[in-house]
């Protein structure tokens, strides 16, 4: 899993690539051109655009592309005048402008006006887009002047043909402000992001992860065409098909995009493998997590939390649900949690509490990401991949499903889900609580000379069956560790914070991971999510 640079903030805010987010204000917008002769109704809205030939288009037209893509020898896709697309920047990058006024769209019929993102050094890769009116495609052709850019800008020493990075979805036609928010975007290899309900960008999709953290190289195959339908209202899905290819995969997606208060994404994924492959990595994520209230050094940074997700949350096939803490490890750690049918997970922000960030770049709006099977899955693990980072400018978090059965050469795949970029999961549990906060430092009792060796840990839990303090009835911790020893174990009550919080110390020597697991239980009955945790003694 690489350090991949996101597209831009929604209001045009860019991180840079010191705050992760390489194209805020340098988002590309289509310009001018003439349209061909006996262009339907759909193209000849005054937008400037250059296009191709009608073509046919359809899905499984689209899905047996990929099929005999992937029956035959993996071709690199061209990027032209590299020497020159290395030399674009991010600040070169960011003066280059798409005129939104020349966006597809921007005139209708479709209610969400797209724009195209320039080739620059971190996206050299040209993809093909197509605007699509029914049962037929035309091309979108590249065209210099559909940017504004400096008069000086190297970009302007490019081919006449050079193609676009990527595209983004604007807001509904029918807002004030479309031309300057844009609410879902698709750039470099297979990566998308999208705003959730706090309408902020954050953490990133991909279409397929292959051999992430695994012995063999990672590869990151590309979405190489898109082909982008309208959406007739604002309340209708715009429809975006892609064709993905890499060395061991070649496959067809659809996108079904809804803007709602926040984004509604239902995905088909038809994949057909060149090559075996060591793992496969569907509906995979990518985030980034520093690091928050709990394995944090006094001098590391002046914030007190740094991160775009803080935790993974899973709903088993059996219907568990599970609350595992992010990491920042010492070495790249792969943590598998075998399932049957899981009915979710994702990525979440859960810390809501701007003092919690006091950053600008709004990391208390980031977006959580659920990940809902729309099909029987099997047997497989949800994965998470945790990288070892010094910054918050990497993606150092992949989580993704792997099925049992090993991926070999020749094998297909038709994976349905739905991605919901939210506030919080989209399905919470009300009859267990949820863990809100996790704690650590040293271990003992407060007065008394601290052990060495020895630390303490105080998860709190909010909500469900726990909401009723004045009960005289005190939920029972249920306290495991794979190694060590589990002490000094209690309950306090915070009816201030209407929280619970469960206290326990751990003895661990050495400096191999500790796996801890926790849940809570009233009158027998589980009253909590099970909070997991893979502890590294050496980092605390």
């Amino acid at each position: 899993m690489r350090d991949l640079p996101n597209p831009g903030e929604t209001e045009w805010t860019a991180d840079g690539i010191g705050r992760r987010t390489l194209l805020g204000s340098a988002a590309a917008a289509m310009l001018a051109g003439l349209l061909p002769p006996g262009t339907t109704a759909w193209a000849q809205a005054p937008q400037g655009l250059r296009f191709g030939p009608a073509r046919p288009f359809g899905f499984d037209a689209l899905t047996e592309r990929a099929k005999e893509r992937a029956a035959k020898p993996y071709e690199a896709p061209r990027r032209p005048a590299a020497d020159i697309v290395s030399r674009i920047v991010y600040e070169v990058h960011g003066k280059i402008r798409f005129r939104p006024e020349d966006a597809l769209y921007a005139e209708g019929p479709g209610a969400y006006p797209a724009t195209f993102f320039h080739l620059g050094n971190y996206f050299p890769t040209p993809v093909a887009m197509y605007a699509v009116d029914g049962e037929t495609a035309r091309e979108i052709r590249y065209s210099p002047d559909y940017f504004d850019m400096p008069v000086d800008s190297i970009a302007r020493g490019l081919p006449p043909d050079v193609g676009f990075a990527g595209f983004r979805l604007h807001e509904s036609r029918e807002r004030d402000d479309w031309r300057t928010q844009d609410w879902v975007a698709f750039l470099g290899a297979s990566y998308f992001r999208a705003i959730g309900e706090l309408g902020q960008y954050g953490l990133s999709a991909r279409g397929i992860a292959i051999d992430t953290a695994a012995p063999t190289p990672e590869e990151f195959p590309q979405f190489v065409e898109f082909y982008i339908a309208p959406a007739k209202t604002a309340e209708e899905p715009a429809v975006v098909h892609a064709l993905l290819d890499g060395p061991s995969i070649a496959g067809a997606y659809r996108f079904a995009l809804r803007r709602t208060d926040d984004v509604i994404m239902d995905i088909e994924a038809r994949l057909f493998l060149r090559r075996d492959v060591s793992r496969l990595g569907i509906a995979p994520l990518t985030s980034m997590f520093w690091y928050a209230e709990y394995g944090k050094g006094r001098t590391l940074d002046w914030r007190p939390e740094i991160h775009d997700s803080d935790g993974l949350a899973m709903w088993t096939g059996a219907g568990e649900r599970i609350w595992r803490p992010l990491n920042n490890p010492p070495v790249t750690t792969t943590s598998t949690f075998v399932d049957e049918n899981p009915r979710g997970f994702g990525l979440l922000q859960r810390d809501r509490d701007f003092a919690r960030y006091l950053d600008g770049v709004r990391y208390d709006r980031r977006p959580s990401l659920w990940v809902e099977p729309l099909d029987s899955w099997g047997k497989g693990t949800v994965q998470c991949v945790e990288i070892p980072t010094d910054d918050e400018i990497h993606d150092n978090i992949g989580v993704f499903w792997t099925p049992a059965e090993p991926a070999r050469a020749g094998q297909s795949y038709t994976m349905r889900y739905r991605l919901h970029w939210l506030a919080e999961e989209p399905y919470p549990a009300d009859t267990v609580a949820r863990t809100v906060a996790t704690r650590m430092g040293r271990g003992g009792e407060p007065g008394k000379p601290r052990p060495r060796g020895v630390y303490k840990f105080a998860i709190e839990f909010a909500g469900g069956p726990l909401e009723d303090f004045e009960s005289e009835v005190k939920p029972d911790a249920v306290v495991e560790a794979s190694r060590g020893q589990v002490s000094y174990v209690f309950m306090t009550a915070l009816p201030e914070i209407g929280r619970w919080q469960c206290q326990f110390d751990l003895t661990a020597e050495g400096s191999a991971p500790v796996e801890l697991r926790v849940h809570l239980r009233v009158a027998g009955n589980a009253a909590s999510e099970t909070w997991l945790y893979q502890f590294h003694p050496g980092r605390a």
